[in-house]
């Protein structure tokens, strides 16, 4: 039976579409059927991250219009079989998300998917809101910034009330993310710790992304950076990954690395 995930945080720019395009892409590498779902109508970056924007034809808005079937506004990833993602659409307004639309379509899903991972817009608003509404498990991406955490724990406050596992007197498992992490600028108190925010949300850890360059190189190329497993995010968003399926592995990047005798006699870089 296929599990629905939705990828949400409270505060726009922290990284939910690159972690959900890295997640799903290392959920197809372990061998599940993945779909990934762009509720971010009027936007829509899912596809850039993914390489695909020019094969957008059809999109999540069409399907619900009944302009096109699934089948035709799924787009399946250049890279990996069993990985598929569906569209946003950039020209129609928010208010064309139905609740009964978006519930026939994650049941067709349903069908032929293992996970159905679902990119949420920022905020609060109608995409949002649906984009968790079906969650039948949540991976919440915070930055180490207080007003990230804030908005991120407003998302909890929602997930607890305004889904139907909510309705159902049930609560969403939700799991933390923390991403663009810099344990040094932690020592230097220029940013929360892990500990911190793990205090303040009260929800299990699943992994930690440091700060990288390797994240922009790759969402400007279209590339998840999970495929590139020589960068640290790479490697995060793997060990992330394993854990969110029941793996135990370090969390080797929550730390600052331990610099060997001759880095600290001459200032040497690993």
């Amino acid at each position: 039976m296929a599990k629905v995930v939705v990828i949400t945080s409270g505060k726009g720019g922290v990284g939910k579409t690159t972690s959900c395009a890295s997640i799903g892409t290392a959920l197809a590498m372990q061998g599940f059927r993945t779909v990934l779902i762009d509720f971010d109508v009027g936007l829509r970056n899912l596809d850039l991250v993914m390489g695909c924007e020019r094969r957008v034809v059809y999109d999540l808005i069409n399907v619900l219009s009944g302009e096109a079937k699934l089948s035709q506004a799924l787009i399946k990833d250049k890279r990996l079989d069993g990985l598929y993602m569906l569209p946003a659409s950039q020209t129609r307004d928010k208010d064309a998300l139905t609740l009964e639309g978006v519930e026939e379509i994650i049941n067709e899903l349903k069908e032929d998917f293992d996970y159905i991972l679902c990119d949420s817009p920022a905020g609060i608003e109608r995409g949002a809101l649906l984009a968790m509404y079906f969650a039948e498990e949540a991976v919440i991406v915070t930055n180490p910034e207080v007003s990230s955490v804030r908005d991120s724990d407003r998302i909890i406050g929602l997930l607890d009330s305004k889904t139907r596992m909510a309705e159902q007197g049930q609560a969403v498992p939700s799991r933390l993310l923390i991403t663009r992490y810099n344990p040094e600028r932690v020592e230097q108190s220029e940013m929360m710790s892990v500990k911190d925010i793990e205090e303040i949300l009260a929800i299990p850890l699943v992994g930690v992304v440091p700060e990288s360059e390797a994240v922009l190189k790759a969402s400007n190329q279209g590339i998840p950076v999970v495929h590139d497993q020589e960068s640290d995010a790479g490697q995060a968003y793997s060990d992330m990954t394993a854990r969110f399926l029941g793996e135990e592995r370090d969390m080797r990047f929550a730390e600052i690395e331990k610099k060997g005798f001759f880095s600290r006699m001459f200032g040497g870089r690993r």
